[in-house]
């Protein structure tokens, strides 16, 4: 049965499930933001071997994890993709978002210490060896896309999900609210367009004027808005079969997913009264 779409006040996908915008306001929480991970060669020994990118990192997390593992001034690795001559798609137009696979990457080779353009030419040739083989780019094809779509769509379910398990249903309201032309009305992209990583997202935020604001702009976002790994790229490919639109963390290990909107609304409230009674009363 066709469903109208509530007025964008009200409507509220939730970024990892656990944001529930509601018709007065905004429910506010924060995500833990990696820290760029070292590994030393052995026990005791300071200086890193090798760069641990973890799932879900931006490209300027990435740049600014590169600077410090090679000791070097920060910006120097952003600026250095103008001659990195990175091997990325046509619809990439040079930006390496969602390219820059999570993966462990060694500084140094044959004794001589890599350089910024050898890691990011390292991570992105990862990406292309993940996304371009048969089972991703025949399940991109499946579903009507292009590889690019599909990482888009990845690196949307990689900030959205909040458990691997949830994945596949996260993609399938991408799916759903796609063919029924609903806009998608993500915080993640929200988050992506305001370069922050603690969301608040308001009213007046989802407002703004950005081609990455999914609650104005129907489709996906022109990129992707973080490097997804290879779990969020089989949900992307092979969502979970059902006919979700909402979905909301109600308690940690809870996500609750449904069509119907009045039920994602007793959804909601019940999210909020558990944020109630979990908050420090004031003095």
């Amino acid at each position: 049965m066709h469903m109208n779409t509530p007025s964008r006040s009200t409507i509220r996908l939730t970024r990892r499930g656990r944001i529930a915008l509601i018709a007065t306001g905004a429910v506010v929480a924060g995500t833990a933001v990696a820290v760029p991970l070292l590994s030393a060669g052995s026990e005791g020994e300071e200086k890193p071997t090798t760069l641990v990118i973890p799932e879900g990192w931006r490209s300027g997390q990435v740049y600014e994890a590169v600077d410090k593992a090679l000791a070097l001034p920060a910006g120097t690795t952003k600026k250095s993709l103008a001659k990195a001559a990175l091997k990325l798609p046509n619809d990439a137009e040079g930006n390496p978002e969602g390219y820059l696979f999570p993966a462990t990457y060694p500084l140094e080779t044959n004794g001589k210490k890599a350089t910024p353009e050898q890691l990011l030419s390292s991570m992105v040739d990862t990406a292309n060896k993940k996304f371009n083989g048969a089972p991703i780019a025949a399940g991109a094809q499946r579903n009507a896309m292009n590889v690019y779509q599909a990482v888009t769509i990845a690196s949307i379910i990689q900030a959205e999900a909040a458990t691997k398990a949830d994945m596949g249903k996260v993609a399938r309201v991408v799916f759903n609210r796609l063919e029924r032309g609903m806009p998608l009305q993500m915080d993640s992209t929200i988050n992506y367009a305001l370069n922050r990583s603690t969301l608040k997202t308001t009213v007046a935020d989802t407002r703004i004027e950005s081609p990455y604001n999914s609650y104005q702009r129907m489709g996906l976002p022109p990129t992707p808005i973080d490097s997804p790994g290879e779990d969020a790229v089989r949900a992307a490919i092979s969502p979970t079969p059902g006919d979700w639109l909402y979905f909301v963390t109600v308690k940690p290990g809870d996500t609750r997913f449904t069509a119907d909107y009045a039920e994602h609304q007793r959804n909601v409230a019940e999210f909020n009264r558990n944020q109630q009674s979990s908050s420090p009363k004031a003095k």
